[in-house]
């Protein structure tokens, strides 16, 4: 048997393969492991990969929405809690990059939609005409009414011979001009009045025709208050800048336009402390809306023992309707409102001496007639402006112009408008909105608790009766042109732009009249043209308009995700929707007659409702002027934001629930919600600022409230936003007891 020594060496070449199995197994295992980790390290960049994708394809980058996002990252202030100022958190960034122009009193979405829509109309009314509207005489009128406005040295070469003309041969002369020379003996109220009227102007007392409100399909006459030169009685209560400029602009004016200045002084107080005499008689706008049982319904005949005053209203009104070959019988329906200060008036007209009373009338016709007269005289009114309106320039000339043709031909421009600058697809994407945001306020109105059964049926039958008007009406985009032409049949013009003004004034009196004969087509477009920034609802129709002016960003783009429409033009739907149930909506049945048609017991809660929107306004300060808001004046607008809010977004839900969140996000702001982004373009289209004077006329003299109430209000009061925002009642953004009436 053999044995091995201990000491006898090991072979070598078992001892590398030993080492050459080690290192293989070290290699294999660490292959393993960066087979693992690479897998590891691809299944997390494929989902990264998959996750940036999912983001990309969720991201609307259209034009459109590139443009929103950008409007609404411009406006959000991320630093204010929206649960403590939803207003401030959606407008903070736009108030402290916004300035106000220096040729109007405020900056907010309007005025920038107005600014563009204005150089729309600059545009087509010095572009070239297409062959398809070159022989369009209206059209043709309004372009040379433009041209009359715009040429300035035409303007400064006619002076101001025509107006004076017009004041000593068919007005009896402006006394404060005259110095001692002007005599008493040709002085004639009852003729005076009546050429003022003939020139369109209603001073202290407004004269003419509008529908009957007790039969909305003919029209009646209507007698009531007309406007002071201040607009505001509260304004005459003490001396203060605005007065002071105001009698300045009167002294200023009068000197300009003569070379006998003895009486200049002593008649500008005569005038200013008459007026203030009047206003102190003369109705707020609140008083109006409180008041509206007080207007007395009589007839021609009966019409002198209604006023028992020494101005015969009477045959005043035989006079100016014979202007249009109108002849009123005693039995023609006439509506008197503010009966109280038109007798006062009456009285303190009989107080005052010829010359001032003369001096009066012609005061406020020129204080209009500055604005048509050369530069000179313009910048006086301008100077004026500035403290009335805190305005620190006059608007570019052809602005201002293109603005004139379009408040009185606007149908005409419209006819240019739509063809260049309307999306026809705005019209079928509202029809669908109009139509679920009425059911929502019809489920709104079907869940109330305070409506009786036998009030809640007539209402819905309402809101289903709603007539709607978008864009524009159908005849302006047909080729039959007749319906256009015969509407501006007597707008015929010249190069004298004087001229042009006063045949203008005068067909606008003349027409008014007119219609007094006529039945009122319910169905018909209303007296606003397409080319406004703005939307209505008009009682005596039951009918909602939409012109084509505001289809534009914010309010509406069909490209947009629905929850910017909907925030948008939805809310203004529901806002005009809700018109027919607020305060005095509510007054009108389905056919647009004032009658009582729901019951006193509905009528008693809805009251109550009311009054909580009321006092909630009323507690808001305008801190800029340190004044609260009136919530009795603009209660009808708030009733209305508060519902059309609420119905645009439950329209909106009911949208999402039956196509699915279709919605993409906006670039920068994928964090929100669509709900959120609902409300917040909501509030975007509210940012504003406005000058103090501005803001004094505002709040004194509007039915709307202030932007941020028009935020802060709505909002507050609607549950569904703390929801949306995670917000608890009693925060800053949150009311405990919400105040609703829809």
């Amino acid at each position: 048997m053999s044995s091995q020594k201990l000491n006898d060496p090991i072979p070598v070449v078992s001892s590398l393969k030993k080492h050459v199995l080690i290192l293989f197994g070290i290699l294999i295992g660490i292959l393993f492991i960066s087979t693992i980790v690479l897998a590891i390290l691809f299944t997390i960049e494929k989902n990264k990969t998959i996750a940036i994708k999912t983001v990309e394809n969720d991201l609307c980058v259209t034009s459109p929405c590139i443009k929103a996002a950008n409007y609404l990252l411009e406006s959000i202030d991320e630093s204010v809690e929206p649960c403590e100022n939803f207003f401030q958190f959606a407008c903070g960034t736009w108030l402290k990059n916004n300035r106000i122009p220096d040729d109007t009193g405020a900056q907010d979405t309007f005025n920038v939609l107005r600014t563009q829509l204005d150089n729309h109309v600059v545009d087509i009314l010095t572009s070239p005409l297409t062959n398809d509207t070159i022989q369009i005489k209206s059209i043709a009128n309004a372009r040379q009414l433009y041209d009359s406005c715009i040429d300035e040295l035409a303007i400064e070469s006619a002076g101001v011979d025509t107006v004076l003309s017009v004041i000593d041969g068919e007005l009896g002369g402006w006394p404060i001009l005259n110095g001692l020379s002007w005599s008493e003996t040709q002085f004639n109220l009852s003729r005076l009045i009546f050429k003022l009227r003939e020139y369109n102007n209603n001073i202290i007392y407004n004269c003419g025709t509008a529908t009957d409100d007790k039969n909305s399909s003919a029209y009646y006459i209507r007698i009531a208050q007309s406007d002071l030169g201040l607009e505001q009685r509260q304004y005459y209560l003490n001396e203060t800048k605005l007065t002071l400029a105001y009698k300045q602009f009167m002294y200023d004016l009068a000197m300009s336009l003569t070379n006998d200045t003895t009486m200049v002084d002593k008649d500008a107080r005569d005038i200013y402390e008459f007026e203030k005499k009047i206003a102190f008689f003369h109705w707020t706008t609140a008083e109006q809306r409180a008041r509206q049982n007080d207007i007395i319904r009589t007839t021609i005949g009966n019409l002198s023992r209604i006023f028992n005053t020494s101005f015969d209203f009477t045959n005043y009104l035989r006079q100016i309707y014979s202007l249009a070959n109108v002849t009123l019988f005693d039995n023609d329906n006439v509506s008197v409102s503010e009966l109280e200060f038109l007798r006062n008036a009456s009285l303190i007209i009989d107080q005052h001496s010829p010359r001032v009373l003369q001096n009066y009338f012609i005061w406020r016709f020129m204080m209009n007639r500055a604005a048509n007269m050369p530069k000179r005289y313009r910048v006086i009114r301008e100077q004026f402006d500035r403290v009335y309106r805190g305005t620190n320039a006059e608007r570019p000339r052809s602005i201002s112009c293109g603005a004139y043709v379009n408040n009185n031909m606007g149908f005409a421009v419209s006819k240019l408008y739509i063809k260049k600058y309307f999306d026809e697809n705005a019209k079928n994407q509202s029809l669908e909105m109009i139509h679920n945001i009425r059911s929502a306020f019809i489920e709104m109105l079907e869940e109330s608790t305070w409506m009786d059964d036998v009030s809640k049926s007539k209402a819905k039958e309402k809101a289903l009766a709603i007539d709607e008007k978008i864009g524009y009406p159908e005849y302006l985009s047909s080729d039959n042109i007749t319906e256009l032409e015969q509407d501006y049949a007597e707008y015929n013009f010249n190069e004298s732009y004087i001229h042009n003004i006063f045949k203008m004034l005068k067909i606008k009196s003349k027409e008014n009249f007119k219609i007094l004969r006529e039945t009122v087509d319910r169905k018909a477009w209303g007296a606003s043209p397409p080319t406004v920034v703005n939307a209505f609802y008009t009682p005596s129709k039951n009918q909602i308009a939409f012109p084509a002016g505001i289809f534009q960003m914010p309010f509406f783009n069909k490209d947009t995700p629905k929850y910017l429409n909907y925030g948008g033009i939805g809310a203004v739907i529901g806002h005009e929707i809700t018109h027919g149930f607020d305060d005095n909506g509510r007054q009108y049945d389905k056919d647009g007659n004032r009658i009582l048609w729901w019951t006193s017991e509905t009528i008693d809660r809805f009251n109550k409702r009311k009054t909580c929107i009321v006092d909630q306004y009323s507690q808001y300060i305008l801190e800029q002027i340190n004044i609260s808001i009136n919530g009795n004046q603009t209660q009808g607008e708030n009733i209305a934001d508060n519902g059309g809010i609420k119905e645009a977004f439950y329209a909106y839900r009911k949208w999402v629930q039956k196509n699915g969140n279709f919605d993409k996000k906006l670039p920068g702001l994928i964090k929100y919600s669509s709900e959120q982004m609902f409300f917040i373009n909501y509030a975007q289209v509210w940012c504003s600022k406005m000058t103090d004077s501005y803001a004094m006329n505002r709040v004194l003299t509007g039915v709307h409230s202030p932007g941020q109430f028009r935020v802060l209000g709505p909002t507050s009061n609607f549950d569904e936003f703390d929801r949306v925002f995670s917000c608890k009642p009693g925060q800053g953004n949150s009311r405990v007891n919400k105040c609703i009436v829809w």
